[in-house]
């Protein structure tokens, strides 16, 4: 018990010393010990990379998980160390939702097909924004949330303690500055009365005294300083390793962009799986709505290549006459075919239509009458009307 009591007492002390140290300084009545320019730097870095890591998390989770309770609750469960329950998708209940309604409204009926088939996509978009949130989660948000919770926990503390010695440096520096001030003066300043041998001798043993004083001040100023200089390298230390972080969070900002990226490919695949079936549906109107890309410019096709719409139906567009069309029988005009690049593949609906696979050349060509959202391809003695949003049009 008097052990622990001697070191509240001195624990309290170091305290008192630090506080009054910091308060000085704030009201400039104390020097300071500066950092160097380097390790200030070092320091305004891993300050900004935590903020930013904290805001980029932050939002991250939000882009995943937009309903702001559901968040709470998979925080609980974290903190709790507790499974997070599996929840049903917007997606997969919009798929449950239709497909229900498809059941009661008649499924043999073409709106009851219809919804169907939609519920079947929409089922198909949850499964994948499923599998991108766990994906994402593992490998983009896990490695930042890791760096708050460690990483940056430990420099935190380093620089607590590395602050502390400064206090403790620069409070040994104050007082040996004091000390010698009394010392100087105790041994300049002559007393008034130091011919009487007994004000002699107090000022002898001051002067001694100030002197044990300084000596004192001074080994306690060479240890502050050692502490201080051997916590500012292991500050420096982690500070520096926020370059790896920074190499850490850069892979998996990749493998971020690379989930997202196959997310977004495949919510594309199965809308156009989901369009063309439609588009064999009778009764539907799937045609009859405006085309989601903008028109084909000879001079734009970066336009087209940028932009992956809805492709309309190849029956609801022909024109009249078309349909019947042979088109082996058609040949290319003299002038006005071009090459072109396919972007996408695509899979004919008919005989009349030619399939597509991604990154060929085909040459293509227009006909009089045609709709303008198709054209004529060839490639070899293959022949047939190709989708032109499928195209990226070269010469």
């Amino acid at each position: 018990m008097d052990f622990n009591m001697k070191k509240l007492a001195s624990d309290a002390g170091i305290f008192f010393t630090r506080a009054v140290q910091f308060t000085e300084e704030k009201f400039g009545q104390a020097e300071k010990t500066e950092l160097d320019a380097h390790f200030e730097n070092l320091l305004a870095r891993a300050d900004s990379t935590k903020n930013w890591t904290e805001k980029i998390l932050r939002q991250t989770e939000v882009l995943l998980q937009p309903n702001p309770s559901a968040r709470v609750e998979e925080f609980l469960y974290e903190k709790l160390d507790r499974k997070v329950p599996s929840r049903v998708t917007n997606g997969e209940l919009l798929a449950q939702y239709m497909a229900d309604a498809a059941s009661e409204l008649g499924p043999t009926t073409p709106y009851g097909k219809t919804l169907i088939k939609v519920a079947e996509a929409e089922k198909q978009l949850g499964a994948a924004e499923r599998d991108f949130i766990h994906t994402a989660s593992i490998s983009f948000l896990t490695p930042l949330r890791n760096f708050l919770e460690g990483d940056w926990k430990t420099i935190s503390k380093e620089r607590r303690l590395l602050q502390n010695r400064r206090l403790d440096l620069d409070a040994c520096k104050a007082r040996l500055k004091k000390a010698k001030a009394a010392e100087a003066k105790a041994t300049t300043v002559p007393d008034f009365q130091e011919t009487r041998p007994r004000n002699y001798i107090l000022s002898a043993s001051a002067s001694a005294l100030w002197n044990d004083e300084v000596d004192k001040a001074e080994q306690e100023l060479r240890v502050a300083q050692t502490e201080f200089d051997r916590q500012a390298e292991v500050t420096r230390l982690l500070l520096e390793g926020i370059s790896s972080t920074h190499v850490n969070h850069l892979r998996c900002l990749h493998e971020f962009v690379k989930s997202q990226t196959t997310y977004y490919a495949q919510c594309y695949r199965h809308m156009l799986d989901l369009q063309k079936q439609l588009g064999r549906f009778p009764g539907t109107f799937v045609g009859t709505a405006e085309p989601a890309s903008p028109p084909l410019s000879s001079t734009s096709p970066t336009t087209t290549a940028a932009t992956m719409p809805v492709v309309p139906s190849v029956a609801s567009l022909a024109p009249p006459g078309e349909a019947s069309l042979c088109l082996e029988e058609v040949a290319p005009p003299a002038s006005g075919t071009r090459k072109a690049r396919v972007l996408y593949d695509y899979e004919a609906a008919d005989s009349s239509e030619l399939a597509l696979l991604a990154d060929e050349l085909i040459t293509v060509y227009s006909l009089p009458g045609m709709d303008p959202d198709w054209l004529i391809g060839e490639r070899g003695n293959k022949k047939g009307k190709v989708p032109v949003t499928y195209l990226e049009l070269l010469s």
